[in-house]
């Protein structure tokens, strides 16, 4: 989050964009997935920057240069990341207990509804060797007021040492985030719907999940088999008892919405049909074709969050199987849906993915991070896609197809297009972010500074231009990058 970020900031104010989507910045667990965090509140000690640590006196640059970092620039080792970091970081929190900031105390009693829970977890994790709490012993799974206080006593400086990353998480980004705005730029973050199983959520929440009297699973979510999967996809996360929720006023989810609203200028809720009906699959099954399907708290959830926080800036995932009542709850909601443009030449989803269907009210993708990249995509896609988005959409070797796929969502009637960089840099499906239903191998993809360049901003500021896509002035009528 330091002077890279920025960097990355200027190049999007130069290339005419108003919004900066990212995907979740939570703590991953393994499998290095932000949608498997180990907290839904916390932010991810991988962002802090050590820069701004040399800087404040808490790290030395030598100190950092010493550590191995992973020898491909554009791939993160997370292997190597984890164990250079931490050793990192608590050489910083030996200084900083020498010289707490003044505002660390404040900060920590101000988070402390999530904060207390997740540092006590994450410094129990690391004394049961990192294994998940369902098997730590009895006591302290079940959260026995006694033995929550004996650990606090006994693991007091851990508990510190996960404070501190959450305070120089949170200043770090908050500082970054008043850099990005004050450039006009807005920050689209994401929210999954599920948590995992294995975090500071259900722990500290395990009445709000459906979970036996020993405080396992008794279904778990995913997808039922389809043409992209014949065994379905399983999740794995805990189900929410929305039974409870209703009864408690939705806190869990207040306080989540709330907190990511503050922390994102605009919400991306992933999985939205989930809310109307979702999946559940036995705990023990080992795939997800013997799972049904449950009803949903549709819109009184969000009845509900407008009620106690106002009127929510919130996009929703709405791809996959959509039901009439699906789609009723998405224009219930007045929320916009996503429209995916590698979608619309895919004879496996129909043709309302094609820019001309569009309405003003969505946000066009050229893919998402569970796609391939648009070059990826021409290579891999079946001939006859591949030939009909050509002739679609007029695509040339000359322009670039990425180039042309763009042009696609740019020039629709959509009032908000978001398109990944690694279509905006030309990569191929080596730079692919994620493969669903594979482990290994995802969430590495990094761009490098060489990519990022001025010639690049400056093309993609003279389509901007093309599409009537610059608002520019605080007064000129808003029209969404």
């Amino acid at each position: 989050m330091g002077k890279e970020a920025r960097k990355f900031a200027d190049f999007l104010e130069k290339s005419g964009q108003k919004y900066w989507q990212i995907l979740p910045i939570c703590p991953t667990s393994y499998g290095d997935s932000p949608y498997q965090s180990f907290s839904s509140f916390a932010g991810n000690p991988y962002f802090i920057d050590l820069e701004y640590l040399c800087k404040e006196k808490l790290l030395k640059k030598a100190e950092c240069e010493s550590f191995p970092w992973g020898k491909k620039a554009d791939k993160v080792d997370y292997g190597v990341m984890y164990e250079s970091r931490y050793k990192l970081l608590k050489i910083a929190f030996e200084r900083f207990l020498r010289a707490e900031p003044d505002d660390f105390e404040a900060f920590c009693e101000k988070e402390a509804d999530w904060l207390s829970d997740y540092a006590l977890f994450m410094a129990l994790k690391d004394a049961n060797g990192g294994n998940a709490w369902f098997s730590w012993e009895k006591d302290l799974k079940m959260r026995k007021p006694e033995a929550l206080a004996e650990a606090r006593s006994t693991y007091a400086k851990d508990i510190r040492f996960y404070q501190m990353l959450q305070y120089l998480f949170f200043k770090q980004w908050w500082e970054l985030k008043a850099y990005v705005n004050e450039k006009g730029i807005e920050i689209i973050g994401d929210v999954p719907i599920y948590v995992a199983g294995d975090s500071a959520d259900v722990w500290a929440n395990p009445e709000e999940f459906y979970l036996d009297e020993d405080l396992n699973p008794i279904d778990v979510a995913g997808c039922p088999p389809d043409a992209f999967s014949e065994d379905g996809q399983l999740w794995g996360n805990p189900l929410f008892r929305w039974d409870v929720m209703k009864k408690n006023g939705y806190t869990w989810w207040t306080k989540r919405i709330a907190a990511m609203s503050k922390l994102y200028d605009i919400v991306r809720i992933d999985h939205f049909r989930g809310f109307d009906s979702y999946y559940a699959i036995p705990a023990k099954d080992k795939t997800a074709k013997n799972g049904e399907w449950r009803k949903g708290p549709g819109m009184d959830l969000f009845h509900t969050l407008e009620q106690k926080l106002g009127r929510l800036n919130i996009i929703v995932e709405d791809l996959g199987f959509l039901t009439p009542s699906v789609l009723k709850l998405v224009a219930d909601s007045g929320f916009p849906g996503m429209k995916v443009i590698q979608f619309a030449f895919d004879s496996r989803e129909g043709s309302n993915y094609l820019p001309h269907t569009y309405t003003e009210h969505c946000v066009v993708y050229t893919g998402t991070h569970d796609n391939d990249t648009l070059l990826g995509w021409m290579k891999t896609a079946p001939k006859e896609s591949v030939k009909f988005a050509k002739e679609y959409l007029n695509l040339t070797k000359e322009e670039g197809y990425n180039w042309g796929m763009m042009r696609g969502a740019w020039s629709s009637v959509g009032e908000l297009a978001v398109v990944p960089m690694q279509d905006l840099i030309g990569l191929g499906s080596e730079a692919r972010m994620n493969t669903p239903s594979t482990l290994g191998g995802n969430w590495q993809w990094r761009a490098t500074s060489d990519q990022i360049t001025v010639k690049l901003a400056k093309r993609l500021y003279n389509y901007m231009e093309m599409y009537g896509r610059l608002w520019v002035g605080e007064d000129a009528d808003r029209k969404e990058q």
